[in-house]
């Protein structure tokens, strides 16, 4: 049973629209606190986009994700899953980026993950754009390689851009793998999609042993079957998330730097994180929320029901594995 210091304000003992906006209206765990030493779950904003490359404005994701998130109750609709009572949930607050530095950033990201990774607490990250995702599994990796199950509708395995630039929002995956922080025999992309420079990041990528699923397929096979092939392809491997907003059709999260029209529903994205179930996730994300292109705040919305729907695989992963 988790402490119960770590429960979510209710909204019938405080109004939804009152009170500090946490993510889940859970407790704020200061690093080094004893709520943060009791921490399982830990939820982290990374307030930075310095590797966008034309539309920024998801350094302020997680600001309105947090916002938005107020909304989220507890139990989960379908699987009835109590997130709070399997683990102590927290909300750790934003990793601080150099918004003038794009490799200091990238170090003070992978440093702080690092000491997450050490403390035992299982990262669940909203960014900033997707180049974030890097140093999280720089931190995270500890010497061997994840799997990795990618919901996207790009790969972000591009060599570079303008020719030098190694770090940009459509290279993290691409340099996650030279590293060998993943392991692309067990890595799987799922919904790509768009016009494209040239495919050459689709082939490297495959060269490499990468699964791709492109949309076509996802539409021709459904989420039940694609995802069943997930699970196979990772095993009982430690896997990391990453959920960029993208994946979903920009009539539904119009709110993010690089729509791509064509993608899956709100429903069916649902559907594909539920597919998680039983995976040996040790880490997920959901990025690319960009407020600044969505005036409702719709598409942060979506970035927080998407994100129970990842914290609630997650705890039942960590109740898991004991």
């Amino acid at each position: 049973m988790s402490d119960k210091r770590f429960q979510p304000v209710s909204g019938f003992d405080l109004p939804r629209f009152a009170g500090v906006p946490t993510f889940m209206r859970l407790p704020f765990a200061e690093e080094g606190s004893d709520l943060y030493k009791k921490t399982d779950i830990g939820l982290v904003g990374i307030p930075w986009d310095g590797g966008t490359t034309n539309r920024p404005g998801a350094r302020h994701g997680p600001r309105q994700v947090r916002d938005l998130s107020t909304m989220i109750r507890t139990v989960h609709p379908v699987s009835k899953t109590k997130p709070y009572e399997l683990c102590n949930c927290a909300d750790l607050g934003d990793v601080a980026p150099n918004p003038a530095g794009l490799e200091d950033t990238l170090e003070r990201v992978t440093k702080y993950y690092t000491r997450l990774q050490k403390d035992g607490i299982v990262p669940l990250s909203v960014g900033g754009d997707h180049l974030t995702s890097l140093p999280v599994l720089r931190g995270l990796s500890n010497g061997k390689p994840l799997s990795m199950i990618h919901y996207d509708a790009h790969t972000d395995l591009f060599e570079g851009y303008f020719g030098g630039t190694m770090y940009t929002h459509g290279t993290p995956f691409r340099r996650a793998i030279e590293e060998g922080l993943l392991d692309p025999k067990r890595v799987i992309q799922i919904g790509i999609r768009g016009t494209m420079y040239d495919g050459e990041d689709i082939e490297w990528g495959r060269e490499q042993g990468v699964t791709i699923i492109e949309i076509d397929e996802v539409r021709e096979r459904g989420h039940e079957d694609i995802m069943r092939q997930a699970r196979e392809l990772v095993g009982d491997t430690e896997t990391y998330v990453s959920f960029d907003i993208d994946f979903i059709d920009p009539a539904f999260a119009p709110g993010t730097g690089t729509p791509e029209i064509g993608g899956p529903d709100t429903w069916t994205a649902q559907q594909f994180v539920r597919g998680l179930r039983g995976v040996n996730t040790i880490g997920a994300d959901v990025v690319e929320v960009s407020p600044p292109f969505d005036q409702s705040g719709n598409t942060a919305w979506v970035g927080a029901s998407i994100l129970f729907e990842l914290l609630c695989i997650l705890t039942e992963a960590h109740k898991a594995r004991g």
